[in-house]
């Protein structure tokens, strides 16, 4: 297929200034990317970002026909205040942004998963948008003894995620009462606290109108987590990982004895494993979700993932639960992606040329 060769793609990923100055199409972990772009006749420029030199950024992005964005919702220590508020100009200056900022507020927030909890992916699921709250309401759900999965409403790579229970089944549960907690953070391993302890030290959580997500644990977990990369709203390729974030230790050894998260596989779209679930996300769920947030195929992000974990089976098998969604910096994601990333932007960036 053959594109013109006046069309223009930039590349936002994070760095300093060193970086961002010896930066070109090869030395990132995007360079297949840009080399399949190279192929189809786009120029493609690497543009990276950090809050310090953002105007610098901006400028830059004004000269080309779409943006595709990579940077985490906190990076070194960095929000996306800044870059969102610069992301929301390139995109009212008529240029494609992926993922755009009011797009990633919709679908990139650990809260889809309270919206979404009636769906066909959707588990037993609480909304906190409080500190109170959460200390009101969660003692009520501990009491069973069933661990509950607590995320807040904006992070990755497990920050901000806890799983916690209490061995007080059938007790009232107080701030005194001792809970078992883990994070997923890599490295992170089960702590036995008082749930008023463990409160405490979720309070940064609610900072600046956060809020906390209540799941319930999927006991399935030890059987693996598996990643729907997508293009869009088409599967792109499978990630699964057999060890993941919260896996339990072995029984009857200590919690120092849990698993850290293993290596992620990566896999084409027509993996014959995981058929079933991609047809339910992109036959039912995902027009259910698009329907629910008022978000057409087109503004779906140009690359994002669902991550699903196993749940209780039915009469038709396997059942699939949705642990998250992903939307801010996708990356790393299977080879198979990327010639549909490729044809997914420069479409948009010829729509963006058309309109000008």
């Amino acid at each position: 297929m053959n594109h013109e060769q006046s069309i223009r793609v930039a590349i936002v990923y994070p760095g300093d200034m060193e970086i961002r100055k010896a930066a070109t199409p090869d030395n990132n972990r995007f360079s297949p990317l840009f080399h399949k772009l190279a192929e189809l006749n786009v120029r493609a420029e690497p543009a990276v970002y950090h809050p310090d030199f953002w105007e610098e950024v901006y400028q830059q992005l004004l000269q080309v026909d779409a943006v595709l964005v990579w940077v985490n919702p906190i990076q070194d220590g960095h929000d996306r205040t800044v870059l969102d508020a610069m992301l929301r100009k390139i995109a009212d200056a008529g240029i494609f942004v992926s993922t755009h900022p009011d797009i990633i507020m919709k679908m990139g927030t650990k809260e889809v998963l309270y919206q979404t909890r009636h769906m066909g992916w959707g588990s037993e699921t609480y909304l906190y948008h409080t500190l109170a709250e959460l200390r009101a309401q969660l003692p009520l759900r501990l009491a069973s003894g069933e661990a509950r999965v607590l995320k807040q409403n904006r992070g990755h790579s497990g920050m901000g995620v806890w799983k916690v229970q209490t061995n007080n089944h059938g007790e009232p549960i107080t701030g005194n009462t001792l809970i078992r907690a883990r994070h997923a953070e890599r490295g992170s391993i089960e702590q036995t606290m008082s749930l008023d302890a463990f409160l405490n030290q979720c309070e940064p959580y609610f900072s600046v109108a956060g809020k906390m997500i209540d799941q319930a644990y999927q006991n399935r977990l030890p059987e693996g987590m598996i990643r729907c990369y997508l293009v869009h709203d088409k599967v792109g390729g499978f990630g699964h990982q057999a060890i993941n974030a919260l896996y339990p230790a072995p029984a009857g050894a200590s919690p120092e004895d849990a698993p850290q998260p293993g290596t992620r596989l990566y896999h084409p779209p027509d993996l014959p494993d995981f058929q079933l679930l991609k047809q339910r996300l992109e036959q039912i769920w995902l027009p259910e979700l698009q329907a629910l947030l008022d978000i057409p195929s087109e503004k779906l992000p140009v690359l994002w993932d669902a991550d699903f974990l196993l749940g209780a089976k039915d009469a038709t098998g396997d059942t699939y639960v949705l642990c998250e969604i992903n939307v801010s910096s996708v990356a790393p994601y299977p080879d198979s992606a990327t010639p549909f990333i490729a044809e997914a932007v420069i479409a948009q960036a010829k729509r963006t040329q058309e309109q000008r």
